[in-house]
């Protein structure tokens, strides 16, 4: 098997005392490759390495220019490398291959021109003073980051996380999550080839507790935490950056809510919602995977759920035609698996699907589930789909609203009174109205609640990732010949 090291300070190594782990295919379920296992020591070395290329070397130092020459090179290299990098994750976590290789790396390479681009176009504030005096704002970079990954989107949400970072010229220090590790060591490996300096990408592989995770996050040395994952591992993340005051972003869990009004485009709402529950699985924190359908349309609309359900295709993620692979891991299906195996004890009914072969669940669609049900109010992270009826708007947006998590929302009406008003009414961080996913990399992102802290992207990742700072400046004197 392919072995794939840390990169720290500019080279591929081995862990300090040489530990390596297995990283499984969750379709063969079999080992497909081997992967450093850092810990304390190796998290010292590639924070040294970050906080020695920040104060020292010339990456915060160069110009947006220099900056987005490199970052839009890695881009490209991103593009050129589109079938190992695809590969890496459909093999790591089970994403079908069509997913990882049309949407993932497109939008990874996508993420580094964005911010690139929108760090050299950034302007500041100026703002005269009546006192003869004036101020302007300053966005420098706010030093080491340390940025811990999710599994379920390895390339996408890396590279979400650490082209801002660079962009606005920090140095970064990257975990990624230890079920999806290769996809991270060659990015870092396409960086140095791209042109950027030792020291400035840096990737340790691990675990989160008593390993390279929780080293990273209690580190002296890190000035940024940005962390997208489970809501108990958040609150862990957030208290250890307490103890120094570190300033975190955290993207953590969701229970979407998905609003099917009687005045809907059936067929838009039918094919949105299918995505928004089954892409990857279900393993997506934006997952809608509360339906809520107003009685009128409830019985059409969940046939022709049902049917689209079952159409879909599953099994090897490497198939082309797959759109549903297994689950991203042995310990992630039993969770998943314990909610499809209550269905009925909890008092739902399952319309369609349930368990598949090996770690494969099927596209599941459930009815009849009472309210305060875990299927419910947990975060399932699989291809379950509750369907509520409801009466009016009123109840709609209760019901949407009464959760722990605030996320995402979905709204599908054809009336534009009802969409404004019930997207205003919804607590959530997005709410996309008649559609499913479609970003504006300007437009911030995070959640409410359970959901997280903070927002990125655009401005919003400029502010998390510098200092700003103020420039008063006095401008009256003596008038000079």
């Amino acid at each position: 098997m392919d072995f794939y090291g840390h990169v720290i300070d500019g080279e591929e190594v081995a862990s300090l005392d040489g530990a390596r782990f297995d990283t499984i295919d969750p379709f063969t379920r079999q080992p497909w490759a081997l992967v450093a296992l850092g810990g304390k020591g190796d998290v010292d070395r590639a924070v040294a390495a970050a906080r020695s290329a920040f104060d020292e070397g010339p990456w915060p130092r160069m110009g947006f220019v220099e900056r987005g020459r490199i970052l839009h090179r890695l881009a490209d290299l991103i593009e050129q490398h589109a079938d190992e990098l695809a590969l890496a994750d459909t093999r790591d976590m089970g994403k079908p291959i069509a997913q990882s290789k049309d949407n993932d790396v497109p939008r990874a390479a996508r993420n580094f021109r964005f911010f690139a681009d929108h760090a050299r176009l950034s302007t500041g504030e100026v703002m005269p003073m009546d006192t003869g005096h004036h101020t302007y704002t300053r966005f420098e970079p706010a030093g080491v980051v340390a940025a811990i990954a999710p599994w379920n989107f390895p390339l996408m949400l890396e590279s979400w996380k650490i082209a801002p970072a660079l962009a606005w010229g920090n140095t970064v220090v990257l975990k990624p999550a230890e079920d999806t590790p290769v996809s991270a060591t060659i990015t870092a490996r396409l960086a140095l080839e791209a042109g950027m300096p030792p020291g400035v990408l840096n990737v340790v592989h691990g675990y989160g507790p008593r390993s390279a995770g929780q080293a990273l996050t209690e580190h002296p040395d890190v000035d940024r935490i940005t962390f997208t994952g489970e809501s108990g591992t958040g609150r862990i993340i957030a208290a250890a950056a307490s103890a120094h005051l570190v300033p975190v972003s955290l993207e953590l869990g969701g229970k979407g809510a998905n609003v099917i009004f009687a005045d809907a485009d059936l067929d838009n709402a039918v094919e949105w919602s299918i995505r928004a529950i089954f892409t990857n699985a279900g393993q997506v924190c934006l997952a809608g995977s509360r339906l809520y359908v107003q009685r009128a349309v409830y019985d059409d609309f969940l046939s022709r759920f049902v049917d689209a359900a079952d159409a879909m295709v599953t099994g090897d993620p490497r198939d082309p035609h797959t759109q549903i692979g297994p689950l991203a891991s042995e310990e992630h299906y039993r969770k998943v698996r314990g909610y499809v195996e209550t269905i009925e004890s909890e008092g739902g009914k399952l319309r369609t699907g349930g368990l598949g072969d090996g770690w494969l669940v099927r596209p599941t669609v459930i009815t009849d589930m009472p309210s305060d049900a875990r299927h419910c109010r947990e975060e399932i992270f699989g291809p379950l789909a509750v369907i509520t009826p409801f009466d009016t708007e009123g109840e709609a947006v209760a019901l949407v609203n009464d959760s722990s998590y605030g996320l995402n929302a979905m709204l599908f009406t054809e009336n534009l009174h009802r969409a404004h008003r019930v997207s205003a009414a919804l607590k959530a961080g997005t709410v996309w109205v008649n559609c499913f996913f479609v970003r504006d990399l300007r437009a911030p992102f995070g959640g409410v609640g359970d959901s997280g802290i903070g927002r990125e992207g655009g401005n919003f990742s400029r502010e998390f990732f510098t200092e700003p700072k103020a420039v008063v400046m006095q401008i009256t004197g003596e008038e000079e010949c």
